[in-house]
């Protein structure tokens, strides 16, 4: 008999936990986490061309994550290092993409390793992690509120607040010149009280594999309040 899968939840943030001689890729989801990609550096840390190439490769491990719309980057090193900070510095020096614009991303650093299943199970366990979460996704839904307000001023992008529009939307191939859905965004309370969790759960899964920036918004935050005012739903689309 197969094995029935544990459930993911949805996504929530990434974890790079940056150790002496690697780095571990981490998508945390609402109720797991899994390795996405375990990075060596190559030569002596010391070294300042083999320190940059070993961030680069950090940050080409989760730019598709970004793209897809996961902007909460959670960075965890050892207590007395300094690889985190060491890392977002070369974020501040070299990736401005990351900082400004569509793809904005909120960088927080915590004092941890997280580089075995182990290690994350105990750190995203703590009381710590939890209010960073929270605190970096705060930050993370201001942006989003940003986009929201924009697009809602906008007569040229389609913006839909229902779960049927979001379903015909998201579900069914839109032809080339159509409008094509960009972001899902829905509030927590919303997804919790629905009565059709199983309908909501699937859209949602089917968005992230197209693509589809899907973000679970907390209810209290701004952001979240400005989606219960709109039903607790908001599709976004844009003109391909």
């Amino acid at each position: 008999m197969k094995a029935k899968g544990i459930r993911r939840g949805y996504p929530v943030a990434v974890l790079i936990g940056i150790e002496q001689d690697h780095a571990s890729i981490w998508r945390i989801y609402s109720q797991a986490a899994k390795c996405q990609q375990t990075i060596p550096i190559n030569g002596d840390r010391k070294d300042s061309k083999a320190r940059y190439n070993f961030h680069e490769a950090i940050v080409d491990a989760f730019r598709q994550t970004i793209k897809e719309g996961v902007k909460s980057i959670l960075i965890a090193s050892p207590a007395k290092t300094s690889f985190a900070q060491e890392f977002q510095d070369h974020i501040l020096a070299h990736h401005a993409w990351l900082m400004q614009g569509a793809n904005k991303a909120t960088f927080s650093q915590i004092n941890a390793s997280a580089s075995t299943p182990a290690q994350v199970a105990a750190l995203t366990r703590t009381a710590a992690f939890k209010e960073l979460v929270q605190e970096t996704a705060a930050q993370e839904t201001e942006n989003l509120l940003e986009i929201l307000e924009k697009r809602l001023c906008q007569a040229d992008n389609l913006v839909l607040f229902s779960l049927q529009e979001a379903e015909s939307l998201i579900l069914n191939s839109q032809a080339p010149g159509k409008p094509q859905p960009e972001y899902l965004l829905l509030t927590d309370a919303y997804l919790s009280s629905s009565r059709q969790k199983n309908r909501l759960h699937r859209l949602m899964q089917i968005a992230q594999n197209k693509k589809v920036k899907t973000h679970v918004v907390n209810a209290e935050s701004s952001a979240g309040s400005r989606l219960t005012q709109l039903g607790g739903i908001v599709c976004l689309a844009k003109n391909s």
